[in-house]
């Protein structure tokens, strides 16, 4: 089972071993001064694919989910400060916090990001959660014991899907890193969210791509996997990562504000609390 690399500030922790991961040889190469991130004018979120990577051949291209939260923000501004060329990936899968999906195109185009694609996988006709199925969300659980049980908020097999589009992204793209906001110390008991998850999908995923059969090596960074929310934010905020533009709440009201009583709320607040730093959520509820 592939081990998780040490965590330390700056530096990206990697699912797997990659010392033993050869890579094509353009691919460590930086990416050029003259390319530029997307913009937020008409079109440029959703820039061409091939324009993109006739733009960057030869550089160390990297696949980022990015679902418009906290996490996910970091772990972009951490990839584009590793010097990857950075390609957004999101997904409209029916979540009752759609207002996520705004947020995304904000972070990932404040992020660098040299593409922004959103994927439509409608999860919600499978239901299941209560992020995509007519239950409630569980308000005002202790943070120490979010971890006891799997709530209602797990979507069913959701960071897979994901995780197996984002490679699917990659392969197409030519890139074989994907990052990844998963955390395993400050989170609701999410099994997805397990290094032993991110690690069986890297042998996944080089073991189910013509990418992989042909020699090519993917490498899953989960840069956040052993850090406290604290620790995130304040990493972020080294990073320079405006998280005003970020959305955490499972439960937002009818204008977007903040619940302030499900999980993700009570860790996020918890998080700047720790950080020493204020939210800047703007929530329904003090």
């Amino acid at each position: 089972m592939p081990k998780i690399a040490p965590m330390n500030t700056g530096q990206t922790g990697t699912i797997g071993n990659r010392g033993e991961r050869p890579e094509r040889k353009a691919d460590g190469a930086q990416a050029p001064r003259h390319v530029k991130p997307i913009g937020e004018g008409p079109g440029t979120a959703q820039r061409s694919d091939r324009g993109a990577r006739q733009v960057l051949e030869g550089v160390r291209k990297a696949v980022v989910l990015v679902s418009g939260g906290l996490d996910s923000a970091t772990v972009l501004a951490m990839a584009k400060a590793q010097g990857y060329a950075p390609y957004a990936i999101s997904f409209d899968y029916g979540q009752r916090h759609r207002v996520e999906l705004a947020a995304a195109r904000k972070v990932a185009a404040a992020g660098g990001a040299l593409a922004h694609k959103t994927v439509r996988v409608d999860l919600s006709d499978l239901g299941g959660s209560a992020l995509t199925d007519a239950i409630d969300v569980p308000k005002g659980r202790s943070a120490e014991h979010m971890g006891d049980d799997i709530p209602v908020t797990y979507v069913p097999a959701r960071n897979t899907v994901f995780l197996a589009l984002a490679l699917a992204y990659a392969e197409v793209l030519g890139a074989f890193h994907i990052f990844v906001g998963a955390n395993a110390i400050d989170y609701s008991g999410y099994p997805d969210c397990r290094p032993e998850f991110l690690g069986a999908f890297e042998n996944l995923a080089n073991l189910a791509t013509k990418a992989g059969a042909e020699g090519g090596r993917f490498t899953i960074h989960a840069p956040l996997i052993r850090m406290t929310k604290a620790d995130i934010i304040r990493e972020g905020i080294r990073l320079g990562v405006d998280y005003g533009l970020t959305h955490s709440c499972y439960d937002p009201d009818e204008k977007g504000r903040a619940c302030g009583q499900c999980d993700s709320c009570i860790l996020r607040r918890r998080g700047f609390v720790e950080a020493g730093q204020e939210d800047p959520t703007v929530y329904s509820m003090p």
